[in-house]
């Protein structure tokens, strides 16, 4: 039974996850906030949605300006088609002016590898946080990439089967923000429900 199969294996991942390191993002989540940060949420593909998402609940109950490059569909697609599509995130945040006092949040199964020619946009925009003093955060599947190799806290999924990696980590992409944005320490706004 795949359901039954699925659910036990996403259990399992929710004892394996590094609950130290979640409590530690939400803790550089506050810092970000509390020195006038701002958050850009990055992600491709399903983990565009995802950062879509997050960027709502970051900034209505965390009270963090935040930001996902990939909601102005425009920008995007004229970026990938002059440009090229490695140029997406970077050119976006270098006209966002980011800064030391921002941060990127990366949501992503791979994490970006420039080898393999796999989220090479992501790549892009952890260089360029580095250069300018941005945090580069993230949640992401098997090694972490080059996210997890670059960033300042980065929660990697355990993999419990290796024909999964995607649904699971970008089902918990979901479940590690909404963790974030109903701890204490970030959140300022109550939910409705």
């Amino acid at each position: 039974m795949h359901s039954k199969l699925f659910f036990g294996e996403t259990s399992k991942i929710s004892e394996l996850i590094d609950y130290n390191k979640v409590d530690q993002l939400a803790l550089n989540l506050k810092e970000l906030r509390d020195n006038g940060g701002r958050l850009f949420v990055l992600g491709v593909g399903g983990s565009a949605g995802n950062a879509s998402h997050a960027v709502n609940d970051f900034r209505k109950l965390c009270g963090i300006e935040s930001y996902a490059p990939s909601d102005n569909v425009s920008e995007l697609t004229a970026r990938t088609n002059d440009e090229g599509w490695d140029t997406i995130f970077d050119s976006w945040l270098l006209i966002s002016k980011i800064s030391s006092l921002d941060a990127l949040f990366i949501f992503s199964v791979g994490g970006g590898d420039l080898e393999k020619n796999v989220s090479p946009g992501i790549v892009k925009a952890v260089n360029l946080a580095k250069k300018t003093g941005a945090k580069v955060f993230g949640v992401v599947g098997r090694n972490g990439g080059y996210t997890a190799k670059a960033g300042d806290c980065v929660i990697v999924i355990p993999t419990v089967d290796d024909s999964r990696i995607t649904p699971h980590t970008e089902a918990f992409h979901a479940v590690v923000w909404h963790s974030l944005v109903c701890n204490p320490v970030l959140q300022i706004k109550p939910t409705k429900w």
